[in-house]
């Protein structure tokens, strides 16, 4: 009998498995929803957290361009009230060291051309690119404009980074339209901005509707396509907060200016702490539920398992020892072990008795077929015998008829080994020997043959009628198409601890198709039901490793190779 699967989980492993199973589960039943509504508060409370912090960034980023603004406005009225380029110099340069956050005052024509400028006694470039002129944003600028943030190339060795804020006077005292433009300095809100936090890693940043950024805490990393920003999605739209799996973004819009201001954080450094609370908590819960788990299924495999693994253990020992196993049901106090039990063992007596009866049968049907095999080659080589000397009497040539019928009775008498299915091969090769004559008769020495034989296996025994059969086929299949002459070769050699017998022609040779059909030819095929008979006679008496095998090529001949082991006593269960 065999193992069906040789992985086992007791009984108790089971128990306790199960228990385990609906302990945990009925845990986990109770917790998840705590945990859903954990969650969901977590995600609400760092939203606020969020939308609070960016709300006063805005505030303050608001405050700064509403100081920027009205900073303009005063500006512009003072211009107003000046009637000349000088006063409106000198004024200018007043308000330029009154107020830190200006870095510079300067009024343009319509063209683009510099009026006037005042700084804190900066000296201006003669000439180069002005980056706080943009026309097309000063063209905007009926009411007023804000720039980008930028580095100011007005002034000689000086670079600081500003923002614009530009607005168009007409009717002004320096022209029909003039361009109001005030630079400042963006140090102060980009240092507030930096300095916002909202948990360890999140961070502010400000972007105008088109989706520049105005101010970044790590703009130098995007510019450089280090990171990226997924800002695309809320540059249009109303303000509002959004959960992109980790990440919670707020948005808040300043009033006038197209600025957005927007902030970011991570769910998990907000929940972290929290998160590691409620997992000890849930952890040791699960435990000591496992753990009551574990001593019930304890208990109960001691009232249930242990019986079952009693039984296993029998039915173990039963699968080993077979027909020698003896099993006597024992007392159970469990109804359906007891009727379990009761039923193994009759079960046991059935297949002992089972096994004797099919062992007995098995030996009458390999004597059967072994039989039936040695009767289905005497006649058809009695056939192909007979026609030989029928042949040669045709021709007169009586003495060879005789050696003939001689040759014939000899063969014929080793074929019968007084019953034997294994004769030494010694007798074989005499046996494969007088078939030869025989054939050397009939064809009149159109081919030649010789023996290549080991004589120390001579003794060894194999199943009768091995070789002729194999003779015959490289006979009527290899040599008798050819024109010129034939050879035959027989080998025995030692191969191991196995025996091989080669039959080799010099013959026509076959495909490898037909190799493969020679030795599946049945009863009603026309030829070669011999060599599959010798075939099928070696494997029921050897088993599936021996047998016969053919190697071929066309127009190169043909070797079948027969593979027996190397016995010289018959087994004892003999067939």
């Amino acid at each position: 009998m065999k193992k069906i699967n040789s992985r086992k989980i007791r009984l108790s492993t089971i128990t306790i498995i199960a228990i385990s199973v609906a302990v945990i589960s009925a845990v986990l039943l109770c917790v998840t929803p705590f945990l859903n509504v954990y969650t969901g508060t977590v995600r609400n409370d760092a939203a606020v957290a969020l939308e609070q912090s960016v709300s006063q960034t805005r505030l303050s980023v608001q405050n700064f361009v509403d100081g920027m603004k009205e900073r303009l406005i005063n500006i512009c009225d003072e211009i107003s009230d000046s009637g000349d380029l000088e006063k409106v110099g000198e004024r200018l340069s007043v308000a330029v060291r009154l107020e830190g956050s200006i870095e510079s005052i300067c009024v343009y024509d319509r063209g683009g051309r510099l009026l006037v400028c005042s700084s804190n006694g900066r000296e201006l470039k003669g000439s180069g690119v002005n980056l706080s002129y943009d026309p097309e944003l000063f063209a905007a600028s009926e009411d007023f404009a804000i720039s980008l943030p930028h580095v100011q190339t007005l002034f000689r060795e000086y670079y600081p980074w500003v923002v614009t804020i530009v607005h168009r006077e007409e009717n002004s005292p320096l022209g029909p339209e003039v361009y109001v433009a005030i630079d400042f300095s963006f140090a102060d809100i980009a240092e507030y901005v930096d300095n916002v936090g909202v948990g360890i890693h999140g961070y502010c940043y400000i972007i105008d509707n088109e989706g520049n950024i105005v101010y970044h805490p790590r703009q130098q990393m995007i510019f450089s396509g280090l990171i990226e920003e997924g800002y695309t999605d809320i540059m249009q739209g109303e303000d509002r907060i959004s959960f992109d799996g980790n990440v919670i973004r707020a948005v808040s819009s300043l009033d006038d200016s197209g600025w957005r201001v927007v902030g970011v954080s991570y769910l998990d450094e907000l929940t972290s702490t929290r998160d590691a609370q409620i997992n000890r908590v849930t952890v040791t819960t699960l435990i000591c539920c496992t753990a009551v788990a574990v001593l019930i299924g304890v208990i109960f495999s001691q009232i249930v398992s242990k019986p079952v693994l009693s039984l296993v253990d029998s039915m173990e020992k039963f699968e080993s020892q077979g027909d020698n196993f003896r099993y006597s049901p024992p007392v159970n106090h469990i109804a359906e072990l007891q009727t379990l039990s009761d039923s193994f063992g009759h079960m046991a007596w059935m297949v002992r008795a089972l096994m004797d009866k099919i062992r007995g049968e098995e030996i009458t049907l390999r004597k059967t077929e072994l039989k039936a095999l040695q009767a289905q080659i005497n006649p058809h080589f009695l056939y192909n015998t007979l026609d030989s000397i029928q042949w040669m009497c045709e021709r007169g040539n009586t003495e060879s008829a005789i050696n003939m019928v001689s040759a014939l009775g000899r063969l014929f008498r080793i074929s019968i080994s007084r019953g034997h299915e294994l004769i030494p091969i010694r007798d074989e090769l005499k046996h494969a020997e007088s078939y030869l004559i025989i054939q050397k008769y009939r064809y009149s020495d159109r081919f030649s043959y010789r023996f290549d034989v080991d004589e120390s296996l001579g003794d060894c025994l194999c199943n009768k009628i091995t070789l002729q059969p194999l003779v015959e086929n490289a006979i009527y299949h290899g040599i008798e198409p050819l024109i010129d002459e034939g050879e035959i070769i027989i080998s025995v050699k030692s191969d191991g601890g196995d025996i091989l017998m080669k039959v080799e022609d010099n013959g026509v040779g076959m495909t490898a198709e037909q190799c493969e059909s020679l030795l599946k030819k049945e009863r009603s095929d026309s030829s070669g039901i011999g060599i599959k008979n010798v075939n099928d006679r070696i494997r029921i008496y050897f088993g599936e490793g021996y047998g016969v095998t053919v190697d071929s090529e066309l127009d190169r001949g043909t070797t079948i190779t027969v593979r027996i082991p190397n016995m010289t006593k018959e087994p004892e269960n003999e067939v």
